[in-house]
């Protein structure tokens, strides 16, 4: 704290304004929702669409694995987008961000269901491919801590945790939309479905996206980001140097204790699907697998918000710290059932696999990495923090289990208990990243902090 910017006296928050909270939760839900769906329909596309389409004159096992690298730009984009809205964001505003990040993956989407294939235009396609995903990668990057933010900032103190979990909610809830629509035409004749079947699903996000930017003009700004800046707490100049100077156990614990969670969910949406068709033998069709997926997703919208409310009522380490645990505990059953190739044990698969183990600590982590940063921070905290987990366990997690899950025999035995220890090494880390964090939920820290609005310290 520098002479030019005194400590702050302490302000009373300004009182919860019902109607702009609601607002604001479905905002940041259905906006969240629109986004994740646009980028999760790309990873369930990845294995089955893009390798015939856009890479037909390699082999079948190269045109997967550049499918899959294509996937990582995404990922790698992700904590650039996340510095650069979340650096506006703490300045200017949260809402604008959201606004300019719905749009943009919009377009995105739209521009992926017209995108000509190799067939048609040759290596352009690809490489069209590859800047409408690392573009795709961009806008998620500052969305999910904007979405975030919004609707946590929105909440009363003792339900910070579950108002986080809302938006953090739209993750699943974009994944049960693109499994949906993806399987309902995946169902279509081989012919027709590459033909354009596979677009329609792409095509079709115009239509929420612009319901979502509706929405997002109505919503009010954040009310700690507005009491922020009325009292001058402007976020610095220097967003990315304040990230390795001033939170850099806060930045390298919240990626870590993300990252296995993440790639959980980019594990079974990417890798499982194809591989439950493969190892079925044709008792499971691609349909039947997305729809699979589906059900687990759309059981884990209301898991997620009740791990959420139980770091609220328990403390966000706590939560967090059961749930890796309980996850390491759970993951080779749940690799054991889809191992048999059983329809009935590859769908008990799916459910155990995204509302139990990838719920237990990704509810709570909305407003864990929140809470982590300064209010004049924290958008750009946030974002850093979970884009960097994106990276390191949704942005790898393909890459490695395709490189384990060959063609042949090992593909069906030796291959998915090697992805079982890689993942069960990643949960180890993540637990304990939360282990060596600090409580952040202010009843159950250490230090209480006082009755003002928590963290709003200038950035001097």
């Amino acid at each position: 704290m520098t002479a030019a910017h005194p400590q702050p006296t302490e302000h009373s928050p300004p009182a919860t304004d019902t109607r702009a909270s609601r607002r604001a939760l479905v905002s940041s839900f259905l906006g969240s929702s629109v986004e994740y769906y646009d980028f999760l329909l790309y990873g369930a596309a990845a294995g089955i669409v893009f390798p015939p389409l856009f890479f037909s004159d390699l082999s079948p096992a190269l045109g997967t694995f550049l499918s899959y690298l294509i996937l990582f730009t995404g990922y790698v984009s992700r904590p650039i987008g996340g510095l650069l809205f979340g650096h506006f964001g703490d300045r200017f505003g949260r809402k604008n961000m959201l606004f300019i990040t719905l749009m943009l993956m919009g377009l995105v989407s739209i521009g992926i269901g017209l995108l000509p294939t190799y067939s048609a235009i040759g290596v352009a396609a690809p490489l069209a491919l590859v800047f409408l995903r690392v573009t795709q990668g961009f806008a998620v990057g500052g969305e999910w801590a904007g979405a975030t933010l919004m609707a946590m900032e929105h909440s009363s103190e003792k339900a910070r945790g579950l108002g986080a979990s809302i938006a953090v909610t739209g993750g699943p809830t974009g994944a049960v939309a693109s499994t949906l629509m993806l399987g309902l035409f995946a169902a279509l004749p081989d012919t027709q479905f590459f033909s354009w079947g596979w677009r329609i699903p792409f095509l079709l996000s115009a239509v929420v996206v612009l319901i979502g930017l509706y929405l997002r003009l109505r919503v009010t700004e954040s009310p700690d980001f507005q009491h922020a800046r009325e009292h001058g707490f402007t976020s610095s100049a220097t967003p990315l140097k304040d990230m390795v100077t001033k939170y850099p156990k806060e930045v390298l614990t919240g990626s870590l204790a993300g990252a296995a969670p993440l790639a959980v969910q980019a594990l079974l949406m990417v890798i499982m699907v194809p591989y439950a068709v493969q190892v079925s033998e044709g008792a499971i069709t691609r349909d039947s697998a997305l729809f699979m997926l589906t059900v687990a997703s759309a059981i884990q919208i209301v898991m997620i918000p009740f791990f959420a409310h139980l770091s609220d009522r328990f403390g966000r380490k706590r939560v967090m710290l059961v749930g890796a645990v309980l996850s390491i505990t759970l993951l080779w059953p749940m690799f054991w059932m889809f191992s048999t190739g059983l329809p009935r044990y590859v769908g008990l698969a799916f459910i155990l696999g995204n509302p139990i183990i990838q719920s237990s600590m990704y509810g709570p982590i909305g407003a864990f990495l929140s809470e982590k940063f300064e209010t004049n921070a924290r958008y750009t905290g946030s974002s850093l923090t979970f884009q960097m987990g994106s990276v390191l366990g949704a942005g790898l997690i393909p890459l490695v289990a395709n490189r384990f899950l060959q063609d042949g025999e090992a593909y069906l035995t030796d291959g998915i208990w090697k992805v079982a220890l890689y993942l069960t090494g990643l949960y180890v880390v993540s637990g304990l990243a939360v282990a060596f964090s600090k409580e952040t939920h202010p009843d159950f820290a250490k230090a209480k902090p006082s009755t003002a609005r928590p963290a709003i310290v200038s950035a001097g």
